[in-house]
């Protein structure tokens, strides 16, 4: 897998990059700690490099994870990770970072990125030129490497850009949620960051696998997910259907489609989890393909089908 470069800096990722949200098994149902561990060794092994976490996935459970699975093989990894919205004071976000190091079994995090923007969820609402402040002597200190946000919009970005290096953002983005190209996206392209797309299988629709009437286990966070409310859900079986040709002709699946979608827009990268070492190995093989001009317009056309339905909110979840 050709790696791609990080922002401005000398770090190269695979257009892949193994998301761990359900590493921490918080908002999951199903997750085994061994078949994970084992799924980021397989997703390794078929060249993906760079796994993405946060200290809020499970507490801390997902990092621990990770630091199991690919500690002793540090030196072929890059590690991202994030700070959540309750922790952007100064002292917060060193100790935040502190515990990330030290979960992560790490003397450095490659990418460290502002999980939301404060405020969030009802949290204190902390300048970002003190959060960043931290996030530059981190930076200074050799702790972590590069600087990222998450969930950011335009205005937030280029107010943060003020006070430090902005390497990247990582938004939601998929066929079927693309709130990234009105408002972000323009500004990433014109200021060299990258897009690290979270969701790009839409939680999971994009592979096919939830067919009309599905019902999720309970505790399972897509339940609340607006592309799985009814009106919209309709409208996303039906562009799967037309999705699937597409697929067939490449002889791929539906899930690998979406993923070489998404790496195929500029300087994008497609955070993708798995529950085992089959999924990984699928999702790396996305990686290697390159869809043609006329599928690429296809596809556009179809996805619009839904997100042309969508409101403003950036928000994937009723919450």
């Amino acid at each position: 897998m050709e790696l791609r470069q990080l922002g401005h800096t000398d770090i190269h990722m695979s257009p892949i990059i193994m998301g761990t949200w359900q590493a921490g098994k918080a908002m999951w149902t199903g997750i085994d700690d061994n078949d994970t561990r084992k799924a980021m060794r397989a997703a390794l092994d078929a060249g993906i490099n760079t796994f993405d976490t946060a200290e809020v996935y499970g507490n801390g459970h997902s990092e621990r994870i990770i630091a199991e699975a690919l500690a002793d093989v540090r030196d072929r990894v890059v590690l991202a990770s994030k700070v959540f919205s309750n922790h952007l004071k100064y002292d917060q976000v060193i100790a935040s970072c502190n515990r990330s190091l030290k979960n992560l079994k790490t003397d450095h995090i490659d990418l460290y990125q502002i999980h939301w923007p404060a405020g969030t969820f009802g949290h204190p609402v902390v300048p970002v030129e003190e959060t960043m402040r931290a996030l530059n002597d981190l930076k200074a200190q050799g702790k972590i490497r590069a600087i990222g946000v998450s969930n950011f919009n335009r205005q937030q970005i280029e107010e943060a850009s003020q006070y430090g290096a902005i390497e990247s953002l990582q938004p939601p983005y998929s066929l079927f949620w693309r709130a990234l190209e009105k408002d972000a996206g323009p500004y990433c392209s014109e200021n060299g960051l990258s897009v690290l797309a979270y969701s790009p299988l839409a939680q999971g629709l994009l592979t096919g696998k939830f067919g009309p009437g599905h019902q999720f286990a309970k505790g399972d966070h897509r339940a609340g997910h607006r592309l799985f409310q009814p009106d919209h859900y309709a409208r996303v079986q039906a562009a799967l259907s037309q999705l699937r040709p597409i697929a067939d002709v490449y002889g791929i699946s539906l899930g690998q489609l979406a993923l070489a979608w998404v790496t195929a827009q500029p300087n994008c990268f497609a955070i993708a989890g798995a529950r085992n070492a089959e999924q990984a190995v699928q999702n790396a093989a996305a990686g290697e393909i390159r869809l043609k001009a006329a599928d690429l317009e296809a596809m556009d056309r179809i996805g619009r089908t839904v997100t042309d339905h969508l409101d403003d909110n950036p928000v994937q979840w009723q919450w």
